[in-house]
């Protein structure tokens, strides 16, 4: 229950962030100063919704699965692993048994 809220909150975070920031520039327009650093309340949320998607999203995340070699082969019997297709030979010996000597 902890995994897709601590997501979901991360989202919210970072919606409000942006909000925030865009306001706050709205409001250095409407005064006459385009210019201005980020207060810094707005960096602070921006980085901690990172943060907390980061580590929502890695919860989140299914067990990862064995792709080695040997972790294939314990699923696996040898006649499995002998049966398995293999390059095509089309050159036989029939040439030689029917050549006239």
């Amino acid at each position: 229950m902890l995994r897709p809220t601590l997501f979901w909150v991360a989202c919210l975070l970072l919606v409000h962030s942006a909000y925030s920031s865009y306001e706050h520039l709205s409001h250095l327009k409407a005064v006459g100063r385009p210019e201005g650093a980020l207060p810094l309340d707005i960096a602070a949320e921006a980085l901690l919704a990172m943060v907390l998607g980061i580590v929502g999203a890695c919860l989140k995340a299914p067990q990862s699965k064995d792709i080695t070699w040997a972790g294939e082969m314990k699923t696996r019997s040898i006649d499995d692993a002998d049966s398995r297709l293999t390059f095509a030979n089309y050159t036989t010996r029939g040439r030689v048994l029917t050549q006239k000597s």
